[in-house]
């Protein structure tokens, strides 16, 4: 399975792709900075000279679980990032990993790490779903 892109065209691919890697680490620094790097006071519950009242703490923890959630999808953006520029290397970035036909260049500028084309992505989506 060889990639159907030129050299010019993988360069640009990988240049769209380390581009997309910053941003989304841009993002998970944001959130974990915004998150999970409070203060040891608010961590551990200290809150001497407020009323504690339990519809605040739930709704705390809910923000932490839901920004704990976003940083654990931006990981696994991440991590197909990373194997779309392996891809790019081994020369095998842009074929489809389960049919091994090309994947349409409009498919792979809108999701640059794209492992499978959207024929074959509709159909795992589908049996994963039913």
């Amino acid at each position: 399975m060889k990639t159907h892109l030129s050299s010019q065209e993988l360069k640009e691919y990988k240049e769209k792709l380390i581009n997309l890697k910053e941003e989304v680490m841009g993002k998970i620094r944001e959130i974990s900075e915004d998150t999970l790097m409070k203060s040891q006071k608010d961590i551990s519950g200290d809150m001497s000279g407020y009323g504690l009242h339990i519809a605040d703490v739930a709704s705390d923890n809910y923000e932490r679980d839901f920004s704990l959630g976003l940083v654990s999808d931006e990981r696994k953006v991440l991590l197909e990032i990373e194997e779309a520029l392996k891809r790019i290397e081994n020369k095998t970035y842009g074929a489809c990993l389960i049919c091994e036909k090309p994947i349409t260049s409009t498919r792979l500028k809108a999701l640059p790490y794209a492992k499978c084309c959207k024929k074959c992505q509709e159909k795992m989506e589908k049996e994963n779903n039913g």
